[in-house]
C-alpha cells in the first residue's frame, strides 16, 4: 500500500476540493458542478455573514452570489434542499438513490394515528393553492409525531399538526421545498417541480448494503481523504465499524476506491479512483499549489470531521454557536482561515448593511504564523471578495484586535 506524507496529504484533500491553486469552479456552473462533487452541502439557517451552503461555495467557487445558489435551487431545480448529512443540498437527480429512505419514513408515518387522513387534506389543499408553510397551511391542532429525518429520540411527543404533516410528508418524497423566506420552509408537490424520468426511475442500489456503500463513496469524494475510522464525516449513513470495514473492502475489489497510508497515522485512508491521476500529481509535485486564502464555513465538508483536520493540520477547530457566551474562547460564528495548505486562523467577520461595510469583529491568528506583508496583502485580497459576497463595498478592522 502506498503512504504519503501529512503535508501530501493536506495538499491532496485542498485541490480536490478547490481550496488551492487556480480556481476549478466558475460561477454557477462552478457552484453546481461543486455540489456533485461533493455529493451534498449541509443547510443550516444561521445567517451572520452568509448561510452554511453559501460560505461552502463563496470559499471555492470564483464570483459565487448567493442568487447563484437559489436559482440552482428554486429556479433551475437541478439542486434540491433533502436529508442526508442533516438537512442537506444535493443534486436533484441523486434523488432516485433515497428511494429506500423515503420508503422508511412512509412507513413509520403509517404508526401516527390520525396522520394519513391529514395527508391528504395537505396534499388537496396545495394542489389547489400552491406552496404553503405550517403557518398558512389551515390545519389546526397537535398530533403525537416525531419526525422521521431523526432516528432517535421521543416518539411520544406532541406538535402543531400542520408542520408535522408537512414534514412527513416531505420525507416521504411527495412534497419539495419549493422555497425558503429566511429560515421559513415553503413546500409544494414534488411532481410539479421534478422530471417525472427522475421520479419514476429505478432504485441503482438494490439493497440497504448498495445504498450505505454509494453513500461511503460519495463522502469520500466530498472529503477528499477519509480514514477507516469512525468519522462525523459519515453521519447520517447509520454504519458501525464491521460495516464500514466490510464497505471499504468492497469499494475497493471493486476499485472504485483506493487505499493509502498517511506517515505517523495508523489508519489506512482512501480516496477515490477517479483521483489517481492527482494523488499522483501530488506525489510528482506537479500539482497547482499556488496559494490563495480562503474563510471556510463550520460546516464546510472540509471540516466535516475535525478530527482528520487535527491529525493533518494540527488545527483544532470548535463552532462556538452553541457554547454559553461565557465559555466561548473566540466568538459566536468564527470562521477558519486557510492560507495555501494552512490553516492560519479564524476570523469573526459581521457585514454592517446599513453601511455596507464588513466589520472584522474577531482574527485569531494560530501560534507561529507570521502576519507577513504576503499574507496581509492576501487577507485584504480576501475581505474585499468576502465583502463583495455579502454585498459590502468595502472592509473595516478594529484596532483592539487578537
Amino acid at each position: 500500500m502506498k503512504t504519503i506524507t501529512r503535508q501530501q496529504a493536506r495538499q491532496f484533500v485542498l485541490v480536490k476540493q478547490g481550496l488551492i491553486g487556480a480556481y476549478r469552479f466558475v460561477g454557477k456552473s462552478g457552484a453546481y458542478d461543486y455540489v456533485r462533487q461533493a455529493g451534498c452541502i449541509q443547510y443550516d439557517p444561521v445567517d451572520v455573514c452568509g448561510k452554511n451552503a453559501e460560505l461552502t461555495l463563496q470559499s471555492r467557487v470564483k464570483d459565487f452570489k448567493k442568487t447563484m445558489l437559489h436559482d440552482l435551487l428554486y429556479k433551475d431545480r437541478l439542486l434540491v434542499d433533502y436529508a442526508d448529512k442533516e438537512l442537506s443540498i444535493l443534486p436533484v437527480e441523486d434523488w432516485p438513490y433515497f428511494e429506500s429512505y423515503r420508503k422508511r419514513s412512509i412507513k413509520s408515518g403509517k404508526t401516527f394515528k390520525g396522520l394519513r387522513k391529514l395527508e391528504k387534506e395537505a396534499i388537496s389543499y396545495i394542489d389547489e393553492h400552491g406552496p404553503v408553510c405550517s403557518d398558512t397551511l389551515p390545519i389546526e391542532g397537535e398530533i403525537f409525531w416525531h419526525s422521521s429525518m431523526h432516528w432517535s429520540g421521543s416518539w411520544d411527543k406532541k406538535s402543531p399538526a400542520a408542520r408535522s404533516v408537512l414534514e412527513q410528508l416531505y420525507t416521504d418524497g411527495e412534497l419539495i421545498i419549493h422555497h425558503k423566506k429566511g429560515s421559513r420552509k415553503y413546500y409544494d408537490i414534488a411532481r410539479k417541480y421534478i422530471p417525472k424520468e427522475i421520479l419514476e426511475a429505478e432504485n441503482p442500489c438494490n439493497d440497504e448494503d448498495s445504498f450505505a456503500a454509494w453513500r461511503l463513496l460519495r463522502r469520500i469524494g466530498a472529503v477528499g481523504l477519509l480514514w477507516d475510522k469512525n468519522s462525523t464525516a459519515l453521519l447520517g449513513i447509520y454504519i458501525n465499524a464491521e460495516t464500514r470495514k466490510k464497505l471499504l473492502s468492497v469499494l475497493t475489489d471493486e476499485r472504485k476506491i483506493c487505499p493509502v497510508m498517511v506517515e505517523g497515522i495508523r489508519q489506512p485512508f482512501y480516496y477515490r479512483s477517479e483521483d489517481l491521476e492527482l494523488m499522483n500529481a501530488i506525489v510528482k509535485e506537479t500539482a497547482d499549489l499556488k496559494p490563495r486564502m480562503s474563510f471556510i464555513a463550520p460546516l464546510d465538508p472540509l471540516m466535516w470531521d475535525k478530527s482528520l483536520i487535527q491529525a493533518l493540520w494540527d488545527y483544532q477547530y470548535t463552532w462556538e454557536i452553541y457554547t454559553p457566551a461565557t465559555k466561548r474562547k473566540y466568538a459566536y460564528y468564527t470562521l477558519p482561515v486557510l492560507y495555501g495548505e494552512h490553516f492560519i486562523g479564524r476570523i469573526y467577520v459581521v457585514p454592517d448593511k446599513d453601511r455596507a461595510v464588513l466589520q472584522v469583529k474577531g482574527l485569531w491568528w494560530e501560534p507561529g504564523v507570521r502576519q507577513s506583508k504576503k499574507r496581509m496583502a492576501a487577507l485584504e485580497k480576501a475581505l474585499n471578495s468576502f465583502g463583495k459576497f455579502n454585498d459590502c463595498k468595502g472592509f473595516e478592522i478594529s484596532n483592539d484586535l487578537h
